[in-house]
């Protein structure tokens, strides 16, 4: 890839925006350039790779003293995302997420799509309805409607239409059935189910005893142990605006983070359209440029992310100002960057 091509022009090319879990906003303050990377430090060898998978650029590095073991257990992260994918990717008429949007209905339903759909549900409820996976009729409208000189054609009868199908309460999930009220609801996964599969790749590295480990989907980042004995993790977010002016560099040992973002996924130049909608009116934020969100897992933290953007700065910030372990960096359309009280800390 040219070094000048964009993440997004790249993807593009690829056929990938929007086509699976996509999307994400932070990158690690070093990031590695070479498809394989294998070195010698205090804490032993560095192995990493870079993947496209989920409809981003995957890294999965691994720390050990074995090489053998970091390549290995590098090899199993991946084939987990592979697997999982299979599970949540709506854009694969073949998987479980994809029968249950075609059909309603889903039985004998897999453990991953039970625990995922639980906590989705589960988010619903604390949020106030503000996370809400039946989104998937709003954002598919406004895809097909984009065209590709940047223009959106959308009328204000089909966004209503859309909408009558948006309601995170008119979905049941039972451990061995899940499945709509209403015929033509959908659900898109991508603000929980990408989260949930960086967290098990990471949980694979320390299966295979890796204990210093990173895991970047595009964003969506899950550390382990920091990148030696004594020595944190170094995550930089973003410049929303590519400038390389970022908003905060942070350190962390063991945790995740994960950010939501206007600039990624959109559907018109204005970028007034984009993937993450307001459930109640349809409405894209306008003034949160983007959300970053440090939580103990990437699952949570994909979902709070979404969740506080969609709220808004004052009543998203507050929100994560009440749940134990979780604080966020809001960077609004005027450039300002608005904290949570421990963000800093």
């Amino acid at each position: 890839m040219n070094k000048n091509t964009s993440r997004r022009a790249f993807l593009k090319a690829c056929g990938m925006m929007g086509a699976g879990l996509a999307a994400g906003a932070v990158v690690p303050a070093v990031v590695p350039t070479a498809a394989r990377a294998a070195r010698l430090g205090a804490a032993g060898y560095t192995v990493a790779h870079t993947r496209v998978q989920m409809g981003t650029f995957v890294t999965i590095t691994a720390i050990d003293p074995s090489m053998d073991r970091a390549e290995e257990a590098v090899s199993r992260a991946f084939a987990e995302i592979d697997r999982l994918t299979a599970v949540f990717n709506r854009y694969d008429a073949a998987t479980p997420v994809s029968h249950l949007n075609r059909t309603g209905a889903l039985t004998d339903v897999a453990p991953e799509m039970a625990e995922v759909m639980a906590r989705a549900a589960r988010m619903y409820s604390i949020s106030d309805a503000n996370f809400d996976v039946t989104v998937a009729p709003v954002v598919d409208l406004m895809q097909a409607r984009s065209n590709p000189d940047g223009s959106l054609n959308l009328s204000g009868a089909e966004m209503k239409e859309a909408l009558a199908l948006v309601d995170g309460a008119a979905v049941r999930v039972a451990r061995n059935r899940i499945s709509f009220d209403r015929a033509g609801m959908a659900v898109t996964l991508d603000g929980i189910a990408k989260g949930y599969i960086v967290d098990r790749a990471s949980d694979v590295l320390a299966a295979c005893g890796v204990r210093h480990s990173m895991v970047n989907a595009g964003g969506d980042i899950r550390l382990r142990g920091g990148r030696a004995e004594g020595t944190p993790w170094a995550v930089a977010v973003e410049d929303p605006e590519k400038h390389g002016h970022y908003p905060a560099r942070i350190r962390i040992f063991d945790g995740a983070i994960a950010t939501s973002g206007n600039y990624e996924v959109f559907f018109d130049r204005q970028k007034i359209h984009h993937h993450v909608v307001v459930p109640g009116s349809g409405i894209c934020p306008r003034n949160e440029v983007s959300v970053s969100v440090t939580a103990p897992t990437v699952m949570q933290a994909d979902a709070l992310s979404t969740t506080t953007m969609v709220m808004g700065v004052r009543a998203g910030v507050g929100f994560i100002d009440a749940l134990p372990g979780a604080e966020c960096l809001v960077v609004t359309r005027t450039g300002a960057n608005v904290a949570s009280r421990g963000w800093n800390a």
